[in-house]
């Protein structure tokens, strides 16, 4: 009894000591602020990340949380040590600030990665109209 009692605390010692699981892939920067920006013309950042495992790392999804912004990803491996992309470009259609989403998920691997982007869509200035 005694014996099956300390293989227990054992392996509860080794469960709770686990180091937590690495990163497949690390990034600069999760965040872009692109400040003011006119509307109706679109904006772009290109996140950038590193293969920091040991093995390829494939991109299985990027989705934007809406229909204004676009992610553009490799559909190919990033190998060891290799860099990788991910372009986001928002319509700037709406006026207003605004801070969208764009959720990551590599192929095996369970650490989601958020990117986000941010900013504020300027009204449109009026044409002047001529003097009469």
């Amino acid at each position: 009894m005694k014996k099956l009692l300390f293989i227990s605390a054992l392996f509860v010692a080794q469960y709770c000591f686990a180091q937590a699981p690495t990163a497949d892939v690390q990034f600069p920067s999760q965040n872009h602020q692109f400040g003011k920006v006119k509307k109706g013309v679109p904006v772009t950042f290109v996140f950038n990340f590193k293969n920091v495992s040991e093995k390829p790392v494939v991109i299985e999804f990027a989705n934007a949380e809406c229909g204004c912004t676009t992610p553009e990803y490799p559909k190919t491996p990033v190998t060891k040590g290799q860099a990788g992309t991910i372009k986001v470009t928002y319509n700037a259609a709406t006026e207003g600030v605004f801070k969208k989403n764009v959720n990551v998920k590599f192929a095996n691997s369970t650490q989601p990665y958020v990117l986000t982007i941010e900013g504020e869509v300027l009204a449109e200035k009026p044409a002047a109209t001529p003097p009469k």
